[in-house]
């Protein structure tokens, strides 16, 4: 019988592409079910056969209930929007200790063992007091952050707005947490283990503004404003004070020299290179032109 794999944030970047990975590898020993909140809207977005769906809502019990019946394992990708973490994420995995899932694997932040005030913590925390077989995956910065929360003030007006000092950061490609996942979904030695995903680099946002500006053939420039500014102008174009402190917080480990950490988990376990920020720049190029 075909092992269940539930995936939450099914229609995130890296939700998306766990699907395309598990779909695209046509292993008859797993069926795929996305869990989402709205099923004709997700149906538009995937274009596989053989993913099948579930309603889904962090916030009702009986969906959570009813998405986890007869599941063996679970992506867990925390919405941004929840910060609540024993009122909406414990019900999930309480009720997956109920199912008997036999492995969570969690999508996780790079430092976290070290970082008691970020949800991601506390939910490490809750899976191995439930003793459910996990895996943590606690990748460094997102390069998908800059073509997408990034993208507008990339594309109009030509900089990057991000009070990160000089310090550098380790950027990792989404594409590559996503196989990671997919690998871990489908293998039985990884659980009860956490890793740390990384790029090959470390780069500043010097470094980042000249790498974009030889792809895009423009200046773009990196603006490095005070935390004071980015605070003030993220707040004039509508953003939440919760993401606001969660972006300076992240810019900030950048500034101190705490964002450049360096592993060879990707090289380890996909037998690969990571991707670079350069290959990343000249596959998303479209999405600032």
């Amino acid at each position: 019988m075909a092992e269940k794999i539930l995936i939450t944030g099914a229609t995130g970047n890296i939700g998306k592409e766990t699907i395309k990975n598990l779909l695209s590898n046509e292993n008859d020993e797993i069926e795929v079910i996305a869990a989402v909140r709205d099923i004709d809207k997700a149906k538009n977005i995937f274009d596989f056969n053989r993913l099948r769906f579930t309603k889904f809502d962090f916030k009702n019990s009986r969906l959570i209930k009813e998405a986890l019946q007869n599941k063996d394992k679970i992506l867990l990708i925390r919405p941004p929007a929840i910060s609540k973490v024993k009122k909406y994420i414990l019900p999930l995995i309480k009720e997956a200790k109920r199912k008997d899932i036999k492995h969570i694997v969690f999508l996780s932040l790079q430092g976290v063992e070290n970082n008691p005030l970020v949800p991601h913590y506390k939910i490490e925390k809750l899976i191995k007091n439930e003793k459910i077989p996990y895996t943590f995956l606690r990748p460094s910065f997102f390069m998908q952050n800059l073509s997408t929360t990034h993208k507008k003030e990339i594309k109009e007006d030509d900089e990057i707005y991000i009070p990160a000092g000089q310090g550098q950061t380790n950027f990792i490609d989404i594409r590559d947490i996503a196989e990671v996942a997919s690998l871990v979904l489908t293998e039985e030695n990884h659980k009860n283990k956490a890793y740390e995903l990384t790029g090959k680099e470390s780069l500043s946002y010097y470094k980042v503004a000249n790498i974009l500006s030889e792809e895009l053939n423009r200046k773009i420039e990196y603006k490095n404003p005070s935390i004071f500014n980015f605070f003030t102008k993220k707040k004039k174009e509508g953003l939440s004070l919760t993401k606001i402190l969660v972006m300076i917080g992240l810019y900030t480990a950048a500034r101190l020299g705490k964002a450049n950490k360096t592993t060879s988990e990707i090289q380890n376990l996909l037998g690969k290179e990571p991707i670079t920020f350069t290959e990343f720049t000249k596959d998303y190029k479209e999405n600032w032109l």
